[in-house]
């Protein structure tokens, strides 16, 4: 994996090409390990997006384990609590075989989880991060001497806007996700059907003044932890404290061998941590992780709250997790609450069909990225208008084309970005029809300086 440095990773690899390993265990290249005659490959935890590589070649590790046991006669095995939608709707649909674990390890119980308001703390004068409930819980919990996990899951570049009277978050009117709040044009914008509309000075749903673009990020909140426990220690995981070699496992090496008291983080906390001390789970602003521009929204947010959630008793000692949102009526805060994974599936797997989404179709990414942003939008439209002519004529089957638009971050690197989505069935046609883009755009003159990127069903839209 990729905390080995080149060396280590050549001697391991060179260790399983010479039969010397009949196991192996890594992160999403480690499927392509050498094994002569590989029986099983296990993707624990499926849903997690980083089995889709973000890097060139933009491979899905899924698919490729498919590949191998499909050609060595063997077993993929896809574990998690909170399965993807599109392999929950695949074992549904009788392509894959599905096994249900009825218990939790040990048999141990679940924890209790409750749902905190912030709109009545917001009501009570209460502007910070931590409702009463939660303050007075930690304070119970570590006064026994048990540990507490908070989560706080923050999209570094985006934020949305959301009202704290009623929890009202301005979504595109096409696509039924969150809009995007760019500080620059002080507008909101669709990063999917490029719909944009000028920033609202009051709640079109209430009408309160209380209207606002929404974000705190963990540095922030570990803060307003020592303010509120300067007798406590503090542990904070995210991409700041763990960007050096080994530092992710010192850290939860730390929080339990020192009995740290608290750890706070981001998406790293939810993930399979198991410590036998923590009893209270804190979720800081559930709001932020539906309020994404992504169609997976829903489902990132239940998994991300109901895996968090279950760090908390793990042991006999019971467990609970707190949830704070400005939308206590939510769905998937409910169905988070509950644990009821078959309930949110059903609703999420409907909402799907109504909009064309995965499963029912499949969704190809076209990212173009130019330096000069006149000849980006003049070649992006070119593209989208030829991918159009050339579907209708040798596609056979229905599509549809969305953009070009403004990617998330619209400049980077001192270049511009547009995207364009199609939503198809990813067959050979289709492979053939992008395959012909491809050379078409090395053999024009507009290659040289625009860079095009195609990807299918990518995660998330940057």
């Amino acid at each position: 994996h990729s905390k080995l440095s080149l060396g280590q990773r050549y001697d391991e690899w060179m260790r399983i090409r010479k039969g010397e390993a009949s196991i192996v265990i890594g992160a999403r290249s480690a499927v392509f390990a050498p094994l002569s005659n590989p029986g099983i490959i296990i993707l624990d935890e499926e849903h997690e997006t980083s089995y889709k590589s973000d890097k060139t070649p933009k491979y899905d590790a899924l698919e490729v384990a498919a590949r191998r046991m499909g050609h060595h006669k063997g077993l993929v095995l896809l574990g998690s609590a909170t399965p993807s939608v599109v392999n929950a709707y695949r074992s549904r649909s009788g392509l894959f075989d599905l096994i249900r674990l009825e218990k939790r390890y040990n048999e141990v119980p679940l924890p209790q989880v409750s749902i905190v308001d912030m709109r009545e703390e917001l009501k009570q004068g209460n502007h910070t991060m931590f409702s009463v409930e939660l303050v007075n819980a930690m304070e119970e919990t570590l006064s026994r001497g048990r540990q507490v996990i908070l989560f706080l899951n923050r999209r570094g570049f985006s934020s949305f806007v959301s009202c704290r009277n009623c929890g009202f978050v301005i979504k595109c009117k096409n696509c039924d996700v969150s809009m995007t709040y760019h500080k620059h044009r002080d507008a909101l914008s669709c990063h999917y059907c490029g719909y944009t509309v000028k920033k609202p000075q009051i709640c079109p749903e209430c009408g309160s003044p209380y209207i606002k673009e929404f974000g705190a990020g963990t540095q922030k909140v570990e803060e307003e932890l020592k303010t509120l426990f300067p007798d406590f220690s503090v542990i904070r995981m995210d991409v700041d404290t763990t960007s050096a070699k080994q530092t992710h496992a010192s850290l939860l090496k730390r929080f339990e061998e020192e009995n740290t008291d608290v750890l706070l983080g981001t998406q790293m906390v939810a993930k399979g941590l198991d410590f036998p001390n923590v009893t209270l789970v804190g979720i800081l602003a559930a709001d932020q992780s539906l309020a994404i521009d992504d169609f997976r929204a829903n489902e990132r947010a239940f998994n991300l709250m109901t895996q968090v959630s279950g760090r908390a008793g793990r042991s006999k000692k019971k467990g609970r997790a707190l949830i704070q949102t400005y939308m206590p009526e939510n769905d998937v805060i409910t169905l988070a609450k509950k644990q009821d994974y078959v309930a949110f599936y059903e609703n999420e797997i409907e909402i799907r069909s109504e909009l064309n989404f995965p499963p029912f179709c499949d969704i190809v990414s076209v990212l173009l990225t130019s330096p000069s942003q006149n000849k980006l939008h003049a070649y992006a439209k070119k593209i989208a208008n030829s991918i159009s002519i050339v579907m209708q004529k040798d596609y056979g089957a229905p599509f549809e084309i969305l953009g070009p638009v403004e990617t998330a971050i619209g400049r980077l690197g001192g270049k511009y970005r547009l995207r364009i989505w199609i939503k198809c069935e990813i067959n050979e046609k289709a492979e053939d029809i992008f395959a012909r883009l491809r050379d078409f755009h090395i053999k024009s003159k507009d290659g040289a300086h625009i860079n095009m990127v195609i990807e299918n069903n990518p995660y998330g839209a940057i």
